[in-house]
């Protein structure tokens, strides 16, 4: 049997040069009842915790270094014992965070991860950061987007280390060519399609966006 989908909102502040945002984030739970991989652990260790439960920590994921995605990782990896997983382009995003602690292990393209007998592809997805990663769940027809893409459009590049080119190039290359069907589910706000966003890559080219 597949690996379920399990859903978290948790509120806090992001901050990045010198602003600072209140937000919600998704945090996304992926396993059965035994076992389960959490993804952008965000602003409340306690409450992530709570929903893993008594179940086994396989990895906590960070899908980018911004504060709002790995904020909660050090607590909730000293709770349970499980590593915390970062691509090393964003190390100096967490460092900012994080001076004291660094992730336990590099993600990086195309390594596989594995839970409950369901496998998650790390998506190289610069752009938003340099070292921002989707996870491509084939058997669950779904793609964890972090802050890549979101229902209506790529995420920010209007800050330090993100550029508009490289994430309009990371959606065109690694997310539109997945299945259509596939659920994009992103690291704020509402999931959407695959399907319901690639028509749209013109026009946010035009925009800028």
């Amino acid at each position: 049997m597949a690996a379920r989908i399990e859903h978290l909102v948790t509120s806090g502040e992001f901050t990045l040069d010198g602003g600072t945002w209140q937000v919600d984030n998704n945090v996304w739970l992926v396993g059965d009842d035994h076992e389960v991989l959490v993804i952008d652990p965000a602003h409340d260790a306690e409450a992530v915790a709570a929903a893993v439960g008594d179940r086994r920590l396989v990895a906590i994921v960070c899908t980018h270094g911004h504060n709002d995605h790995v904020n909660a990782a050090p607590e909730l990896a000293d709770r349970t014992g499980a590593p915390i997983l970062l691509h090393p382009d964003d190390a100096v995003l967490w460092q900012q965070t994080h001076p004291e602690r660094k992730p336990d292990a590099d993600l990086a393209d195309g390594l596989r991860l594995t839970v409950a007998g369901t496998d998650l592809a790390v998506l190289h997805t610069p752009g938003h950061s340099p070292g921002a990663v989707c996870l491509h769940a084939p058997d669950l027809t779904t793609l964890f987007s972090g802050d890549t893409l979101f229902s209506g459009g790529p995420g920010a590049t209007g800050r330090s280390f993100s550029d508009f080119p490289t994430i309009i190039r990371s959606i065109r290359e690694r997310l539109l060519v997945l299945d259509p069907d596939t659920v994009v589910r992103t690291g704020h706000g509402d999931s959407t399609t695959i399907g319901a966003e690639a028509p749209h890559l013109a026009e946010w080219v035009a925009r800028g966006h």
